[in-house]
């Protein structure tokens, strides 16, 4: 279903989302055989960029629709 280097790309997701994030030398090197130094910087950084906005989303109850779902309730207070 998916090539050998989405599969590589994949793990190292998995493996930057857990916490603490498990990126081992091995996961590396694997990641290595299909990716140059800057696309896994690249890769890393994008990875490392939807996480924070997943946990922060989480935080302040960010549905899937982009709607913060305690927005009415806030500008209420603001007003």
């Amino acid at each position: 279903m998916f090539t050998e280097n989405e599969q590589a790309a994949l793990k190292l997701t998995e493996a930057m989302t857990k916490t603490p994030p498990e990126v081992t030398d091995d996961l590396y090197k694997l990641v290595r055989e299909f990716f140059s130094e800057g696309e896994i910087v690249e890769l890393a950084a994008r990875i490392g960029i939807e996480n924070f906005r997943s946990r922060v989303n989480r935080c302040f109850g960010v549905q899937a629709t982009n709607v913060y779902s305690q927005l009415g309730d806030l500008l209420k207070r603001v007003e």
